[in-house]
């Protein structure tokens, strides 16, 4: 009798194991198995949050069937502890165990909404922007111009700056001045210390991340990194007779490039204007210089030039002095970095405003002259519309 019980609960037992060990493999395949997202999703974690807590958010949003097994996975695989807070992009059909991975591996947050400091060359914008888990693209959700006297933000800019997940950028766009670029970055409040005004042309145009309590000068070094590097890159190919003698000249002569081309397009055109100037021993005669003298690049003219201003003697002045000015007017962006170092092979001396944002170029003074009364009559038309 002893002996048939010992037996049967052996059998019970083997029983019990393989039917455990089939709901450990049925478990391990499920958590691994592709997930029932049909489209991408933003997953919001908030500081302090469990895993347990978590899983029943995922669960209710539909990115897993189960939250057991989402919880046994992530403790079986020292995860549960590691959650990072902040709000993360699940794309469709991701896995439990590709979701645990996304919501603890660290870093900044790739989904959610954005403030986004906009420096632009004749006004600075504040854009709030809000991730489409769609199609992976931000949605600008309220925006506005800090500097527009009697504007105030928007309530959701305060809501969104109050968030802990909210991510922040600075966009700085080509032929924006370091004054400019200062300004924005000291009407930041969540940035800390201050910074001096940083040298002409040596800040790369580009996107910068940032996060609250960073230094403004860490921020400034992050520039003037990038742009040393654009510069040498563009200085190390630049073409043989070129009348510039160091990476300086270059990058005044290509703030030059930066400020007096409308169409991309034109770039090595207009580089090839002033460097055969340059070569023939020409003036630039260049109307940004001349402003740049006028304003130091603080701000916008707002206004024409006016006789006594083309004719005043400013360093800058191209009109009055011979060869390039002593700084760059600008923080050139890389292609007209690399326009300055290689532009077309042209015979230009003369280019004019053509009515369609470009130029019309010309090899002589007599051409050039007719190209300037097509754009007289251009603009008397547009005046009387």
């Amino acid at each position: 009798m002893w002996r048939n019980i010992a037996s049967n609960a052996l059998t019970l037992l083997i029983v019990i194991v393989f039917l455990l060990g089939g709901v450990v493999i049925w478990g391990q395949r499920e958590y691994t198995a592709e997930g029932p997202l049909t489209d991408a999703i933003c997953v919001r974690v908030d500081r302090g949050a469990t895993m347990s807590k978590v899983s029943a958010q995922l669960e209710r949003d539909g990115a897993i069937t189960n939250g057991a097994i989402y919880r046994i996975g992530a403790d079986y695989t020292d995860k549960s502890s590691q959650l990072k807070a902040g709000a993360f992009l699940v794309p469709a059909g991701a896995s439990m165990q590709q979701i645990a991975d996304i919501l603890t591996r660290g870093g900044a947050s790739t989904c959610g909404t954005e403030v986004v400091y906009r420096v632009g060359v004749t006004r600075q914008e504040i854009q709030v922007r809000e991730l489409d888990p769609a199609t992976t693209r931000f949605v600008e959700i309220a925006a506005f111009d800090p500097k527009a006297e009697g504007v105030e933000p928007p309530a959701k800019f305060f809501e969104v700056v109050a968030a802990a997940d909210t991510r922040y950028r600075l966009s700085l766009a080509e032929g924006v001045t370091s004054w400019q670029v200062m300004d924005a970055l000291n009407a930041i409040e969540f940035l800390s210390g201050e910074i001096e005004l940083p040298a002409e042309g040596t800040l790369a145009p580009d996107s910068y991340e940032f996060r609250r309590g960073d230094k403004r000068s860490d921020l400034i070094a992050r520039m003037q990194a990038a742009q040393a590097a654009l510069v040498a890159e563009a200085w190390a190919n630049r073409v043989d007779d070129l009348p510039l003698q160091s990476p300086e000249e270059l990058v005044i002569l290509a703030s030059i490039i930066e400020k007096e081309t409308g169409v991309p397009e034109e770039r090595r055109q207009v580089a090839s204007v002033f460097v055969n100037r340059l070569k023939q021993g020409m003036r630039l005669q260049t109307d940004p210089t001349v402003i740049y003298g006028v304003t130091k690049g603080q701000g916008v003219l707002g206004r024409g030039l006016r006789q006594s201003e083309l004719r005043g003697r400013t360093p800058w002045n191209t009109y009055v002095i011979d060869g390039l000015p002593p700084t760059p007017i600008a923080n050139p962006g890389k292609a007209s970095l690399m326009a300055a170092a290689d532009p077309d092979t042209t015979d230009f001396i003369f280019f004019v405003a053509d009515g369609t944002g470009g130029h019309a170029f010309a090899e002589t003074l007599e051409e050039h002259n007719r190209n300037v009364a097509k754009w007289r009559e251009i603009e008397a038309q547009r005046a009387n519309q």
